[in-house]
């Protein structure tokens, strides 16, 4: 299977992901575009950028297209687009959503892991929050329109992982 972990930023998916990681022998997981262009020499904004997203959604598809079976991606092209949209909302940006609706195909599990109410992070530690807040927003809006199984996750790390091994069981 290929797993995608999707959801904004400070909401716990690399930590779900190396969790997982630990109870499906035989799986790889993909770092995140971000930390993986970071490693190749891209030099990111300081600040979040638009192009920065793009540059991360145009890898994440590579990434998806070019990984085999059993991976665990941490992060999904929904994710970065949800980014790009947030950050330039008047930039047309169908033709990228239908690019990801394409490669979204061939991911057969999608973990969303969505701001929880009340939050599990403590306020201080989140970046951008509002940024965060409008990312998780868009996701929610969003997350049911790729044609993936989709499972939103809640709870403590072991409930979410539970969650998630429960559904790749059944």
């Amino acid at each position: 299977m290929k797993i995608t972990i999707s959801g904004a930023h400070n909401v716990g998916k690399t930590t779900l992901a190396e969790e997982l990681l630990e109870h499906l022998p035989g799986y790889t997981l993909e770092a995140e575009p971000y930390y993986q262009l970071e490693s190749s020499g891209y030099d990111f904004s300081e600040d979040p950028d638009a192009e920065d997203f793009v540059e991360q959604f145009n890898y994440s598809t590579q990434l998806i297209s070019e990984s085999g079976d059993d991976v665990i991606l941490d992060r999904c092209v929904v994710d970065l687009l949800a980014y790009l949209h947030v950050l330039d909302p008047r930039r047309n940006i169908q033709h990228l959503f239908e690019k990801a609706q394409t490669i979204m195909a061939e991911i057969d599990f999608l973990v969303f892991v969505p701001v929880e109410e009340p939050d599990l992070i403590p306020a201080h530690q989140i970046e951008l929050p509002k940024l965060r807040a409008q990312v998780n927003d868009v996701l929610y809006d969003w997350i049911e329109d790729f044609g993936v199984e989709v499972i939103k996750v809640s709870g403590s790390l072991s409930n979410r992982r539970d969650q998630v091994l429960a559904v790749i069981s059944s």
